[in-house]
């Protein structure tokens, strides 16, 4: 009886062991028995310093982990296996990997989603009615980037000198200097010569100055007028004058008429001479002597 109980213990015990052995080599791979963990798939040009176990983070959260990382021509493929089961990512999503600071350390892949965020009852990215066209299902593919690093920026920083040096920039620099130097001199020549032109046409400013103060007092002497004409006196006295000349002049043209008709007749003008005679021998009879002298 008491064998039993003793071999019953042993053996529960090395169960015991063996389970806890497979466990922790199961933790150790990044294996969670029971965890509602799903995995998706990153490609990146570049991934220096990604490696398994590698963390992956999700707004700074730690979400998951790096399972596995093949190498080809094309890109670096990673295999994440994300432990929150729950976690909705709208599309699009990009995985970037990044150094702990900007001088290095661990890498990490940081998940980012500039989607609208999905409703509260939206599928899980392991249901069947997962929606691959709205958000990261078990299974996708996302396009992978590599950020900002130390490395990464004196990289760029080479590149641009190396192509500033190719390109003969600085030179070029200095040639457009000397004609930015050039035009501003010849803008300083311009300047004094409009000066100048200003400085002679100065007599003629004023002369217009001046025409245009007589032109402004003959406006002024004009609109006097004008509102003199408006006085209705002064218009009925306008009319009165034009009706008298008007009148005036008929009467000239009636006598002028009257004059040519009778200086046309010839009875009229041989009655008037013989009267101009006849005047003539009355003035010699009564002045005889005066006559004769």
């Amino acid at each position: 009886m008491r064998r039993s109980v003793r071999d019953a213990i042993v053996g529960f015990t090395v169960i015991g062991g063996i389970i806890g052995f497979a466990s922790t080599a199961l933790w150790l791979r990044g294996v969670r028995l029971g965890a509602s963990h799903w995995s998706l798939t990153a490609r990146f040009n570049e991934a220096a310093g990604l490696a398994e176990r590698s963390p992956v983070t999700y707004r700074g959260i730690l979400v998951g982990s790096v399972r596995s990382i093949a190498v080809t021509s094309e890109a670096v493929v990673a295999e994440l296996e994300i432990d929150k089961g729950d976690l909705l990512l709208p599309l699009p999503v990009t995985a970037t990997v990044a150094s702990g600071s900007l001088l290095g350390g661990d890498a990490q892949v940081s998940l980012v989603s500039r989607g609208t965020p999905l409703a509260k009852d939206a599928p899980l990215p392991r249901a069947a009615n997962c929606r691959p066209e709205q958000q990261l299902c078990d299974g996708s593919t996302v396009q992978g980037r590599e950020a900002a690093s130390l490395s990464t920026v004196t990289e760029t920083l080479q590149e641009l000198l190396a192509q500033a040096q190719n390109e003969r920039v600085i030179p070029h620099a200095a040639d457009s200097l000397e004609q930015i130097d050039a035009t501003a001199r010849q803008f300083q020549v311009l300047t004094v010569q409009l000066q100048d032109e200003l400085a002679k046409a100065a007599p003629v400013i004023r002369n217009l100055e001046a025409a245009t103060a007589n032109a402004v007092a003959a406006t002024a002497h004009v609109n006097s007028i004008a509102s003199s004409l408006d006085n209705p006196q002064t218009l009925s006295e306008l009319k009165q004058t034009a009706a008298n000349a008007a009148q005036l002049t008929a009467t000239i043209d009636a006598v002028g008429g009257d004059v040519a008709k009778l200086t046309g007749d010839p009875e009229f003008m041989r009655g008037v001479r013989n009267l101009t005679i006849g005047l003539g021998e009355l003035f010699g009879e009564i002045y005889p002597a005066q006559t004769a002298k």
